[in-house]
This record gives C-alpha cells, structure tokens and sequence, in this order.
C-alpha cells in the first residue's frame, strides 16, 4: 500500500526553520522511547507524532533498529556533555565522580523516576550487545578509574568497579521506589568508599 503520510510543509519566511525530518524523527522516537520503552513504540506511532512520511525514515536510518542506535547513541553524547559541563569549573576529583549522583537526582524527577535508560534498553534486549550502552558503560568505568587515580587512591580500577556498581544500584532503586532517596544514599554511599580508601592509603 502506499505511504499516504506527508511532511508538513516549510515554514512562512521569517520564522525559525523547523529541524529536519531526520532531526524530528530522533527526537520523537527519543521521547517516546524513554517514556514507553523500545518495544512498545512502533513506526507509525513515531512517524505521526513526528510529522514526517515512512520515506523520511527509510533514508535518513535505513530501519528502526538503527533508529534506536541512533537515540542510544545520542544519549550517550548528551549525558557525557551535561557531565562535562557540569564538572567545567570543579577541581577536586572527588567532587567530579559525586556530579554523576548529583546531576541523577536532578533529572530522576523529570524523567519521572524511569531509571537508567540504557539498563532499560539492554533489559529489552537481554541477548544482544547493544554498543551505545557498551561505549557508555566503559565511559563511566574510564572516567572514574581516571578520576579515583587523580584523587590518589591506588587500586583505583577494582574501587571504580563498586562505584560503578553502587551507581547502578541507586539508579534501579530510584526507579522502584519513585524517589531520589535512593541515589542519594548512593552517593553518601560512594563518598564514604572513596573516603576509607583515600584513609587506608595514607596511612
């Protein structure tokens, strides 16, 4: 049957230029992925509520699998951007690994307490390697293992792996009980680890 879906057409002159189709479909299929999850979403959900024709999403990611590697992959890049940004003006290492618990409690709420995307992708797909939530996952893991062999700790890998882990803890007990609580502890949780190290060390 024919595609009968049609773009909506371009902006009057003068006005802002609306994201292209590619751009509108990614953030469409972003939002509706986060609240609804991966599986539930289908195409045409996603191409009405973008406002752009089937061909639009044929040629700019080829199917809706690579449409789902393309919003993992962008939310990969946003949240290593909001980190970066956040860290911008901090020195102390230590602080700079609390800025992941912090800037959690801040967008738990938003996201009405959905927890860590990518554990709900990979919880879609328990059978396949999804590479956006690899390449993240390892990102965390460098960046603490950088960030605790800065502050001086000297097992700095093995103790990034349980700040790494209570992380994960924090976000999934955010999203059972609908609070920041959970990640809060969390945080109190790996400053007192990061702390005992840094003591046990200087000893």
């Amino acid at each position: 049957m024919a595609d009968t879906s049609v773009e909506t057409s371009a902006p009057a002159s003068g006005r802002a230029a609306r994201p292209s189709p590619a751009q509108r479909l990614l953030e469409t299929a972003s939002a509706l992925f986060a609240e609804h999850g991966i599986r539930a979403v289908g195409v045409d959900r996603i191409l009405a509520e973008a406002g752009v024709a089937r061909a639009s999403l044929y040629s700019s990611y080829g199917s809706k699998d690579a449409l789902v590697l393309a919003y993992l992959e962008d939310l990969d890049r946003r949240d290593r951007e909001r980190w970066n940004a956040a860290v911008e003006d901090v020195d102390d290492p230590v602080e700079k690994i609390l800025t992941f618990f912090d800037l959690a409690m801040r967008s738990a709420p938003r996201k009405n307490f959905r927890g860590c995307q990518y554990a709900n992708a990979a919880t879609e797909f328990p059978q396949e390697r999804i590479e956006p939530v690899l390449a993240h996952r390892e990102w965390l893991y460098s960046t603490l293992t950088e960030l605790l062999a800065l502050a001086g700790v000297p097992d700095a890998e093995a103790l990034a792996g349980r700040l790494q882990l209570i992380y994960d803890g924090a976000l999934a007990g955010s999203k059972f009980e609908h609070s920041i609580e959970p990640i809060r502890l969390g945080r109190e949780m790996a400053a007192a680890l990061v702390d005992a190290h840094l003591s046990d060390s200087a000893a």
